[in-house]
């Protein structure tokens, strides 16, 4: 089983920052593309970025220049670094990862249970 675990969220004012950290453990051979995305109340979850294995990335466009997504392979984590945050980033983040069992077989995904941004004065 895998298990991917959310941390970094919390209340930040107008223009602040936060890093978000996601920590994927369990029986991965390999982990393909990770990512972020986020999801409000009544609104379908959207993506705010991905980082694939060769470190290529990709940005929603409402966070373009003002968020960055990292990895790091060796600990199998995925970073993202929010800075300018605006009320209307408020939203539960969700990490989410492509991974395989065994080199040659399916990739699966698999989310994890979400950390909570607020930003408010």
């Amino acid at each position: 089983q895998v298990q991917l675990v959310e941390s970094g969220g919390g209340l930040v004012q107008p223009g602040g920052s936060l890093r978000l950290s996601c920590a994927a453990s369990g029986s991965i051979f390999s982990i393909g593309s990770m990512g972020w995305y986020r999801q409000v109340p009544g609104k379908e979850r959207e993506l705010v970025a991905s980082i694939y294995s060769d470190g290529s990335t990709n940005y929603g466009d409402s966070v373009k220049g003002r968020f960055t997504i990292s990895r790091d392979n060796d600990e199998q984590m995925v970073y993202l670094e929010m800075n300018s945050l605006k009320p209307e980033d408020t939203a539960a983040y969700y990490c989410k990862v492509w991974y395989q069992l065994r080199p040659g077989v399916t990739w699966y995904d698999y989310w994890g249970q979400g950390t909570q941004v607020t930003v408010s004065s």
